[in-house]
């Protein structure tokens, strides 16, 4: 299970060290060997352990009603997906199009959220904090 909320910087080669309680969380038998970095349900950049999103691409794709869904679904999820093995030093290299993509550069905010990663901005966190600090004042 993956849990914490973490401050990272991507590196001048756009590598970002996953920290050291996630690697540690890390089951080479159940998760793999590498994280697939896919769009998230939430507009955000997630990265999922390789097992967790075959299992969950499958998952979704046989919920799905018609063949027009499912070549939708597959035409829209894993050409905007890669495949992002840890280096020696617990890193990984996102690439730049998915940086691009969902607006990361600099510092970026790593999330643990059970049973995937999910990225954002320091400002998008900060927004979400704000949005849910509001949400819980009494009236």
């Amino acid at each position: 299970m993956f849990l914490g909320e973490y401050e990272h910087s991507l590196d001048a080669k756009q590598r970002l060290a996953v920290p050291s309680e996630i690697r540690d969380a890390w089951k080479s038998e159940r998760h793999g060997e590498a994280f697939i970095a896919a769009p998230g349900q939430n507009g955000s950049l997630w990265l999922w352990p390789e097992k967790k999103f075959e299992e969950q691409a499958d998952r979704i794709e046989s919920g799905l009603v018609t063949q027009e869904e499912v070549v939708r679904f597959n035409r829209d999820l894993f050409p905007r997906s890669a495949r992002v093995p840890f280096d020696s030093a617990g890193r990984v290299r996102i690439p730049d199009r998915l940086l691009n993509d969902f607006g990361l550069s600099g510092t970026v905010v790593i999330l643990g959220v059970r049973d995937h990663l999910e990225l954002a901005t320091v400002e998008e966190r900060q927004r979400e904090r704000e949005i849910m600090r509001t949400a819980k004042r009494p009236a």
